[in-house]
């Protein structure tokens, strides 16, 4: 198919006016061709990209893991499964470089937003030389819309100020956005946004709310309109609801479906997976089961007392995860009600990155303690007292490692390590019946999540745009899936590809790959000096990077290793950056603050602001002065709060006096009160509190 050469310009030009026009309209003369709506070329499916969080390879039963997603299953069963589809093993950046093309680098995405820094590659900015596919496709005539997780915006520019140039409705091309920024939201009481605007939900948890029905919902919603009032338009739907993300939060019997199923750990799941794998064909028959690495115990080593609870976070996450595959499958039920699933592109990717090992060894009740470095708070006692809560409400749980490790069967290490396939290796189901003619099958070809945008642009027929907005576009990294739909046994035309996370880094070339970790997320240990780094080597026969080739290959080491630092100074991975506490903070980082200074003056009504869009109040002196209208019958409700009900402060009037709170992350509350009730009309409220150093803040 020739690409319409307008079509390199984006915004395509308008149409020169005739130079001379009639003075009658009634004038034979006077007859212009009839206005036409903007469509892409003709035949071009609609496309929908199904982006799950937080998962293992080894998770879905659609690639023989132990959670049952029968939506995955059935386009698995009518479409290709890639066996060696790769993302960056993190959140951020793998969305950055699906939604761009790009690698996540290039596009100033090598770490999550909150950590970005000075560094192009690490800045959180995406370049205009980078449109977003969304953005290409709008421009092209396509309805665009994105439902739940966008972490994608840089912190300083989240706030109702803006610029609203980076969040979807923005230049990320969505003409519609329902969801949330960042890299979680709590799954009952989420902060959401439609558009740029914040909203509340409907209902309570105990009404039935939670989050990705709700996304479904609105999902279902906006697609039955699209073909109601627009049945010849294609549509572009990007549905990432952020399951099964921490918090694993799922209603009320979804868990018990999974009941007694992990008792025996996850040293006999992970065993069980592979062979499940095997005979489904996901993995090849002479692949091998990668070694369980040391830092991560044995489930035999696990306390007796903490193993219910352990078990107890397996079930829940894995109730979570079906729950979400099954409001998936309500989408796809209903583009194919509409009739127009056959010719819909739908990719349905398992996971943005490895399973989460974030819940440390033993797991938590709520994740805030292990982001606050107050892991050790939360004992195997405080964790069994709390098993019957797990899943609910009242908790922001998160599994231990070693389910994370088992759900990553048959490859090493988690999210975060990206030198190994544990990181970076997600199953992936490719769906197009009116376009893929070959039967259902494997693909294993090696891809990566860079090449969905110039897949989408070549089944639609479209050219990668030189120019969008009057900016002149860097080439897509990335190359078409393509040319393996109807050819299961082609040579892969991907090849090459870098992998950088926290220093955890690798390069894949013609099926050897050199990787080195650097970091493992849940230690807090000293890290080496970058070049001394080990370095392992794995062979193209390896599929599992088993049998480290290093000691007896030296100089394809070497060799692998200059590539590495070739790609490196290519796509804006240097400089290197291992800090972790450090980029938190970001005058140390480099990054943008919305507010300087030590003051900030907020007004009533001003809700839903986020945390890097105020003062930073923790671990130091400080003082709010509010200034209150009480009514005659006296004041009660909160006055200003930071958090919620799993960590923060708020002041308040109570019983009429004015009262502070600090919540410890849900496991104590602090609180003051004033003496005596407020009397009626104008006052002063003033809370200061003298941080005395040292310690946890």
């Amino acid at each position: 198919m020739t690409a319409d050469p307008r079509r390199y310009v984006l915004p395509i030009a308008d149409a020169e006016p005739p130079r001379h026009i009639p003075y009658d309209a009634k004038d034979p003369d006077a007859s212009f061709a009839p206005l036409e709506p903007l469509r892409p070329p003709p035949g071009a499916p609609n496309v929908v990209v199904i982006l799950l969080d937080d998962l293992g390879f080894g998770v879905s039963s659609a690639f023989g893991g132990p959670v049952r997603t029968p939506t995955a299953d059935r386009l698995a069963e009518a479409g290709l499964r890639y066996t060696r589809f790769h993302t960056t093993a993190l959140c951020a950046p793998t969305r950055a470089a699906l939604l761009t093309g790009r690698n996540h680098h290039s596009v100033g995405m090598g770490a999550v937003t909150e950590l970005a820094t000075a560094a192009p590659g690490y800045s959180s900015v995406r370049p205009k030389s980078a449109a977003a596919i969304a953005e290409v496709l709008r421009l092209n005539g396509f309805s665009t819309a994105q439902f739940g997780k966008c972490h994608e915006v840089p912190v300083w520019e989240s706030s109702p100020v803006g610029p609203f140039d980076a969040w979807p409705t923005g230049n990320g091309g969505m003409e519609y956005f329902y969801g949330f920024l960042g890299g979680e939201t709590n799954q009952y009481y989420p902060s959401l946004f439609q558009g740029t605007t914040p909203i509340e939900v409907d209902r309570t948890p105990e009404e039935g709310y939670h989050l990705t029905e709700d996304l479904a919902d609105h999902a279902i919603s906006w697609v039955r309109q699209q073909k109601a009032l627009a049945p010849d338009k294609p549509f572009f739907m990007y549905f990432a609801p952020g399951a099964a993300h921490a918090p694993h939060q799922v209603p009320a019997g979804w868990a018990e479906r999974y009941t007694g199923e992990f008792d025996d750990g996850w040293d006999a799941l992970r065993e069980r997976t592979f062979a499940r794998q095997k005979e489904l064909g996901v993995v090849p028959p002479d692949a091998e089961l990668t070694p369980r690495p040391d830092e991560i115990p044995a489930w035999d080593d696990m306390p007796d007392e903490l193993k219910p609870v352990l078990a107890r976070q397996m079930e829940v996450f894995s109730g979570f995860l079906e729950h979400t595959d099954y409001h998936v499958g309500r989408l796809v039920d209903t583009i194919e009600e509409l009739g127009v699933l056959d010719n819909t592109l739908v990719f349905y990717i398992v996971g943005d990155n490895g399973a989460s090992g974030e819940g440390t060894i033993n797991g938590s009740f709520n994740e805030g303690f292990v982001f606050n470095g107050a892991g050790h708070l939360e004992t195997p006692e405080f964790l069994a007292s709390k098993i019957d809560e797990f899943g609910t409400p009242s908790a922001y749980n998160h599994y231990s490692v070693g389910w994370a490790h088992a759900t990553g069967a048959p490859y090493q290490w988690t999210k975060q390590i990206a030198s190994h396939w544990g990181g970076t290796r997600n199953g992936t189901i490719v769906h197009w019946p009116a376009g893929i003619h070959a039967p259902a099958g494997m693909r294993s070809q090696f891809t990566h999540v860079i090449d969905v945008a110039p897949t989408i642009l070549e089944v639609c027929g479209l050219p990668a745009p030189r120019e969008v907005h009057g900016v002149q576009q860097m080439p897509i990294h990335g190359a078409s899936m393509a040319y393996t739909f109807e050819a299961p046994d082609a040579a892969e035309t991907h090849d090459l590809q870098y992998f950088e996370c926290f220093v955890n880094r690798g390069i894949y070339y013609q099926g050897w790959t050199a990787v080195t970790r650097h970091s493992t997320p849940w230690l807090v240990e000293p890290l080496p000096a970058l070049d001394d780094d080990v370095w392992e080597l794995y062979g193209p026969d390896d599929w599992t990077q088993t049998h480290d080739l290093a000691a007896d290959m030296p100089e394809k080491l070497a060799e692998l290793q200059r590539l590495f630092l070739i790609e490196a100074v290519r796509y804006q991975v240097l400089p290197l950056d291992d800090r972790r506490i450090e980029r938190f903070n970001p005058e140390l980082a480099g990054r943008p603050m919305l507010i300087a200074g030590n003051s900030q003056r907020l007004f009533p009504g001003m809700g839903r602001l986020p945390e890097n869009c105020v003062l930073n109040l923790k671990n130091k002196s400080f003082a709010i002065t509010a200034r209150v209208d009480i009514p005659a019958e006296g004041g009660r409700g909160v006055i200003i709060a930071q958090g919620g009900a799993f960590g923060g402060w708020s002041l308040y009037l109570h019983r009429g006096a004015a009262a502070f709170c600090y919540n410890l992350l849900g496991l104590q509350r602090f609180k003051a009160y004033g003496a005596e009730p407020i009397s009626s009309g104008a006052h002063e409220v003033r809370i200061e509190f003298a941080y005395d150093g040292g310690g946890l803040g």
